[in-house]
């Protein structure tokens, strides 16, 4: 949404809305913005969400697996967990074959318990916006 759209939106003037914009991105509010891509359309139209069980939980090897984690740029998304598994990734490839070589990479990040996936058959939700609605209760 352009700025105008927003400021018209929220009922102020372009300027003020500007100067409340900035301050939320100085607050730290306003992380960064985006463009949101089609993944079919660049040939990611496979997506797996990978639970990781660790082998070891200490200091040394946590930091070996984020360090090889994040360098595989496929897992788009990597969450440290509670209950079951410890780490839950979203992976974006083309097809089975692209997953199988993140796979292949995944397991020399670091020594791993259990690696179970899942693929993805149809997205029925996805939105990137935030329930704002909760922000004016802090």
């Amino acid at each position: 949404m352009g700025l105008n759209e927003l400021a018209q939106e929220v009922g102020l003037s372009p300027t003020p809305c500007w100067r409340r914009i900035q301050k939320l991105r100085d607050e730290g509010v306003i992380k960064q913005q985006v463009t949101l891509c089609d993944p079919v359309k660049l040939n990611l139209g496979l997506t797996a969400f990978v639970s990781i069980r660790a082998s070891l939980h200490n200091d040394a090897w946590t930091q070996r697996f984020i360090k090889g984690i994040v360098a595989i740029r496929e897992v788009v998304e990597v969450h440290r967990m509670t209950g079951d598994i410890d780490y839950l990734l979203k992976v974006v490839v083309p097809d089975i074959a692209g997953y199988d070589s993140v796979y292949k990479r995944l397991i020399k990040v670091a020594e791993l318990q259990d690696v179970s996936s899942g693929f993805v058959m149809e997205v029925v939700k996805h939105t990137t916006a935030l329930p704002t609605d909760y922000a004016l209760q802090a």
